[in-house]
C-alpha cells in the first residue's frame, strides 16, 4: 500500500511503531523495520553513547529505513541530531516540537523531520518551520496525552497542513488503518500495540497485566507528572493519587538521583532540563522531579517487571487487546485487514438510497 509516508520514508506499509521508553530498543524496532513499517527508536533513555550502539544494533539487523525518537528539549538534543545525521538515520521524530533551526539543520542532511503533535496549532506551527510530516496523537494514545480524541483531532490537522499526517491514539487494526486514511491521514502509528508483541522485550508477567486489561482499566492521571497521563490502573497509581506534597516531594528526589546515576547526567543539567519543562506550566517543583525521570518508573516495569514499583503507560486499545503475535504477524495482519475492509467498501460503493 504506497501513501505519502511511505513515499516519504521508504517503508512498505503506512505503518509506524512509535518511539516508547524502555520499549522501542534494537529488537523491536528492527522487527517492526523487517515487516515493512517504520520502526523508531526511543532515545530518551539512553546516553548519548548507548544510543550510537543501539542504532548499530538496528542497522545489524535490518537494511530497511527506521528512526529515533529525540527530546527536543533536552540539553543534549544537538548532539543526539548529530549522531542521527552522521549515522545516517532516516527520520528523526520529536515527542515536543524541535526549533526551528534543529529541523533545518536535519532536513539539509537529508533526514525526515517527524515532530509528534496533540494540536492543530502545534501541527500547524512545525508545518511552518519545516517538519516533513507529523504524528498526531488524540487523547486516546499512552502516555503523555491531549483531552481530544483522534476522530476530532485528526481531521482538524489534516484540513490545516499540506505535509503528511500519521494517526495516533486508538489504532490497532487494519480497520483502523482505513478509518485513518478516509480521514485524509498517510498512515496510523502505534504504540500500546507493538508493545503487546513476541519481539517486544517487555516482561511477559507486564504483558500479562496489559492483556488482562479492559477499556476502564486504563486511566488518565496527573499524579506521576504533574501532566495528563494515560497508563494502566495500579496500586502504585493510586497510592500516588493519594499522597501529600511531602511524599511526593521524597519519592521524587529519590527517583530524581536514581535517574542522575543512569543517565550520567549532572544535578545541574538536570535542573535546567527541569526548568525547561515547567516553563509555561503549573508545576510544582516535585512534579518537575518526577517529570525528568518519569523514565525510573516505566524502567521499573518495562524492564524490571516491578509492577509493584513502577507505572505502565498504555493506550486504551490495551482493552481490546487479547495476544502478542510478532512484529512481521501484526503488520501482515493489519493489512489483510485493511484490505478485507477496502474489498467490503468497494462491494457497497452503490450510492445510498434516500427516503
Amino acid at each position: 500500500m504506497e501513501t505519502a509516508l511511505t513515499r516519504l520514508v521508504g517503508v512498505r506499509y503506512p505503518i509506524v511503531q512509535t518511539g516508547m521508553g524502555w520499549v522501542a530498543g534494537p529488537r523491536l524496532v528492527s522487527a517492526a523495520a523487517n515487516a515493512g513499517a517504520l520502526g523508531i527508536l526511543a532515545s530518551a533513555t539512553m546516553t548519548v553513547d548507548q544510543l550510537r550502539a543501539a542504532v548499530h544494533e538496528v542497522k545489524s539487523r535490518t537494511e530497511a529505513p527506521f528512526g529515533v525518537n529525540l527530546r527536543a528539549d533536552a540539553g543534549d538534543a544537538a548532539e543526539r541530531a548529530r549522531l542521527i545525521i552522521d549515522e545516517g538515520v532516516r527520520v528523526a521524530s520529536f515527542a515536543l516540537a524541535p526549533s526551528r533551526e534543529l529541523i533545518a539543520r536535519l532536513k539539509d542532511a537529508g533526514v525526515v523531520v517527524v515532530p509528534s503533535v496533540g494540536a492543530r496549532r502545534h501541527a500547524e506551527k512545525v508545518a511552518a518551520w519545516g517538519a516533513d510530516a507529523v504524528i498526531v496523537q488524540g487523547g486516546e494514545g499512552g502516555g503523555h496525552t491531549g483531552e481530544v480524541a483522534t476522530t476530532v483531532l485528526l481531521p482538524q490537522v489534516v484540513d490545516a497542513v499540506d505535509i503528511p499526517v500519521v494517526a495516533a491514539g486508538g489504532f490497532h487494526d487494519g480497520r483502523g488503518l482505513v478509518a485513518a486514511l478516509a480521514y485524509g491521514a498517510a498512515g496510523i502509528a502505534m504504540g500500546t500495540r507493538f508493545l503487546l508483541t513476541s519481539d517486544s522485550t517487555v516482561p511477559d508477567a507486564v504483558k500479562a497485566e496489559y492483556l488482562k486489561a479492559g477499556v476502564k482499566d486504563v486511566t488518565v492521571t496527573t499524579a506521576v507528572d504533574g501532566l495528563p497521563h494515560r497508563m494502566l490502573r495500579s496500586e502504585l497509581v493510586a497510592s500516588l493519587e493519594r499522597a501529600g506534597r511531602a511524599r511526593a516531594l521524597v519519592r521524587a528526589v529519590r527517583h530524581a538521583a536514581g535517574f542522575r546515576k543512569l543517565s550520567g547526567l549532572s544535578w545541574s543539567r538536570m535542573v535546567r532540563d527541569g526548568l525547561a519543562m515547567k516553563h509555561g506550566k503549573d508545576l510544582s517543583w516535585s512534579q518537575v522531579l518526577l517529570a525528568a525521570n518519569t523514565p525510573m518508573l516505566l524502567k521499573a516495569s518495562m524492564v524490571q517487571g516491578r509492577t509493584d514499583l513502577g507505572v505502565m503507560a498504555s493506550g486504551q486499545v490495551a482493552g481490546v487487546i487479547e495476544d502478542l503475535p510478532s512484529c512481521a504477524e501484526l503488520v501482515g495482519r493489519v493489512m489483510a485487514e485493511a484490505q478485507s475492509a477496502l474489498v467490503r467498501l468497494h462491494a457497497s460503493d452503490a450510492p445510498p438510497a434516500w427516503g
